[in-house]
């Protein structure tokens, strides 16, 4: 009530009583906000993300099994291939890996040790696989690359680690197989330090290999671990050792401890001690000996991992570098994976959260399609195994059903628009035609083919209106994986043929009229990918070479992700 223009004792109380609670839920606002960012950051300390990955039978997965092992995940583990094993590595979920006794597909493992949480991602060894490896690297702040210690360092390790030189990623190396017949663990660090163009540092030491195999003497932490063949290490075989002229080495390793003695002189004297800081810039590789089939060695690296590895690091977009401590949600898709529950017919997308905290239920903005969406089953994962999660924290990977929403590389945030930047993709430079031989499965095969070249392991080129379908790939098994994950999955057969093409490259232009005009000269080599995109399927090198210079107006992308090229 006013009189006079003036306030009453009412009308001042009332404001008194506004602005008091106004400012109490500011306080409460920021009281909030302060809290949430605490508990951000400390669950970001606790997290560690990381992929292991070798060349093919180095003893990747192997490893994998063992570090899950040691954080309780599993109670057994399993085999790669084994006759008197007769459970399968959890990480080799899908039927053609147990069978083949290869993985296909990057496995995503989240599991607890010493109060860290730690996300772990298996990637396929073999090169027909490795775009989904190279993917799987920007999603994870840290490497542990598998050597096989009796074939050193090959191909595909060279091209891995290139990968993680690109962005600086740390690097642990464990030698494996130790337990057999390799080579001299001076040379390897050599031809480490050769191939890979990386400093190393060993943090353990074999003592002999091969049938003389006797144990690891950790440099990092001073103790010895003895070598028992066809037992499994246990704590009861690590002894303290003070210094290396401590007697327990005669008693245990007999002959041996002064050759022990002679390495570790030298490593001491030639290489620089261990600089963590170096480590975490990708400058220095620690390296570790063990065999992993045996559980030896596996302990040391898994408690030294813990205490070196980097938390969740900061990522660029497109518009700035997202720092994980930040209040907001932000994330990225780096892989989709069709029927990890072949009951179900699931499809799943799984996403790195960059910043803030994902929760359960919430509204989060589609960054390329420009629309919100909600999760109501946001899940973590122990291989084909997945469990509703309520909350997920920056380095955590998360699976989120996707009714086809979702493409390799897309952001989901609180509302900002920007990009993650640095998500590879490659041009095929195998292609076959897909050939039904059951028209009575034609709405299976259709549906088949469409999900899994969304995976992003293989492409779709839809020519004709939809009558021929040709199928791009990088590795020639690639189709056979195919081939069998349709029948087995979705009950349609089909064989392929070779195509005679070189190169598949998006067309673009500023001129619509010199657009049409190339795709109707070049009508049967032209063809449309899933999105509707006109791409033309060279024939060789030299046809593509005249093509680009008699149509300067029209643009030849060779990647799938053009529209991003501005923006990266």
């Amino acid at each position: 009530m006013h009189i006079s223009g003036k306030y009453t004792l009412f009308d001042l109380k009332g404001f008194y009583d506004y602005t008091g609670i106004k400012i109490w839920l500011m306080n409460d606002y920021f009281c909030r906000l302060k809290i949430k960012s605490m508990s951000i950051n400390q669950e970001i300390e606790k997290r560690r993300t990381f992929a292991i990955i070798s060349h093919p039978d180095a003893g990747k997965t192997t490893l994998t099994e063992k570090l899950l092992l040691f954080g309780g995940a599993i109670q057994v583990a399993g085999a790669v291939k084994s006759n008197k094993i007769k459970k399968t590595a959890a990480s080799d979920f899908m039927e053609i890996e147990k069978q083949r006794g290869i993985s296909v597909a990057t496995s995503v493992m989240t599991f607890f040790y010493k109060n860290c949480q730690i996300n772990l991602l298996d990637t396929p060894g073999h090169k027909d696989f490795a775009e989904d490896t190279y993917r799987t690297l920007t999603a994870v702040d840290s490497v542990i690359l598998v050597i096989d210690s009796v074939k050193g360092v090959e191909p595909q390790t060279e091209k891995l680690m290139e990968v993680c030189r690109m962005r600086n990623t740390p690097v642990i190396i464990f030698i494996n197989k130790m337990d057999r017949e390799g080579q001299n663990p001076f040379d390897l660090l050599d031809e480490l330090e050769e191939k890979l163009f990386i400093h190393t540092r060993p943090l353990s030491w074999p003592i002999s290999s091969g049938s003389t195999f006797q144990g690891v003497y950790n440099l990092h932490h001073k103790s010895l671990m003895l070598f028992r063949a066809n037992q499994k290490a246990t704590e009861d075989d690590i002894l303290p050792v003070k210094d290396m002229q401590d007697p327990l080495l005669e008693k245990h390793l007999g002959r041996y401890a002064e050759q022990l003695r002679e390495d570790v002189e030298l490593i001491e004297g030639v290489y620089e001690p261990f600089n963590k800081l170096l480590y975490r810039e990708g400058l220095l590789a620690p390296v570790f000996f063990g065999s992993g089939v045996n559980n030896f060695g596996v302990k040391e690296l898994l408690d030294t991992f813990i205490e070196i590895a980097p938390e969740p690091k900061s990522r660029q977009t497109d518009v700035r570098a997202v720092k994980p401590d930040e209040p907001k949600f932000s994330g990225f898709v780096f892989k989709i994976h069709a029927n990890i529950d072949p009951r179900h017919r699931d499809r799943i997308a799984f996403l790195r959260v960059c910043s803030g905290m994902f929760e359960r239920g919430k509204f989060y903005h589609h960054v390329r399609l420009n629309k919100d969406l909600r999760f109501n089953n946001p899940a973590t994962f122990m291989a084909q195994e997945k469990s509703i999660v309520e909350q997920a924290f920056p380095g955590d990977v998360i699976g989120l059903y996707d009714t086809g929403n979702f493409k390799i590389g897309d952001t989901l945030t609180e509302g900002e628009d920007l990009m993650f930047k640095g998500i590879p993709s490659f041009s095929p430079e195998i292609f076959k035609e897909l050939i039904n031989t059951d028209p009575m499965k034609t709405k299976q095969l259709e549906k088949g083919i469409e999900q899994l070249t969304d995976e992003g392991v293989a492409q779709l080129f839809i020519q004709n209106g939809g009558n021929r379908k040709i199928i791009g790939t990088v590795g020639e098994l690639q189709f056979e994986v195919i081939q069998y994950r349709l029948q087995n999955e979705y009950g349609a057969s089909c064989k392929f043929i070779t195509q005679n093409i070189s190169k598949a490259c998006w067309l673009t232009s500023k001129d619509k009229n010199k657009l049409d005009e190339f795709m109707r000269f070049k009508m049967n080599n032209i063809a449309f990918d899933k999105d509707q995109n006109p791409v033309y399927l060279a024939d060789s090198q030299w046809m593509l070479d005249q093509m680009i210079k008699n149509y300067p107006e029209v643009q030849f992308h060779f990647t799938s992700e053009f529209k991003m090229e501005v923006a990266v």
